[in-house]
């Protein structure tokens, strides 16, 4: 596991209870990447996820989004077409003493080419049917259902 030195201007939750996340969810024509966390990573390793990230900068959600874009999967500015950000929701996990207050974000992307950083160890291009066969983070139905609400299943590209 990777040791965390935050940077300057840069807040460390480790310690701290409540924790501002944003996890995007990536859309190319109907699918939709999941990543599988490092064992590096100190939170959730090897559970599939959306991009995420701390807020942890005094960045807005989008700004964060789009830095964690193009670090963790070397996405640049005109791969994106659209960001959509649904309602923030929190998650409670004893686990680790947090209650992580999680900002679901879906972004349509013009490629499916990517470029994985440490973070992630394995990528999927998936539909939002194919995401149930796999171990994903607790809580991120939850993301998938802020941004696919009932009625909005054909925007997703079908379930």
């Amino acid at each position: 596991m990777r040791e965390f030195h935050p940077k300057p201007g840069q807040i460390d939750f480790t310690h701290i209870k409540r924790v501002p996340v944003v996890n995007c969810i990536l859309r190319y024509q109907a699918k939709f990447l999941i990543v599988q966390r490092s064992v590096e990573i100190k939170f959730y390793p090897e559970y599939w996820n959306g991009i995420s990230g701390f807020l942890d900068d005094g960045r807005s959600i989008e700004e964060k989004l789009r830095a964690e874009l193009n670090e963790e999967l070397g996405l640049r500015e005109q791969d994106i077409i659209t960001v959509h950000q649904a309602e923030s929701f929190e998650y409670d996990d004893p686990r680790y003493n947090k209650t992580w207050i999680i900002h679901p974000v879906l972004v349509d992307v013009r490629t499916d080419a990517i470029r994985l950083d440490w973070e992630a160890r394995d990528s999927r291009w998936v539909t939002l049917e194919e995401v149930k066969e796999y171990n994903t983070l607790p809580g991120f139905e939850k993301v998938l259902q802020a941004l696919f609400p009932a009625g909005m299943v054909e925007e997703a590209g079908g379930m």
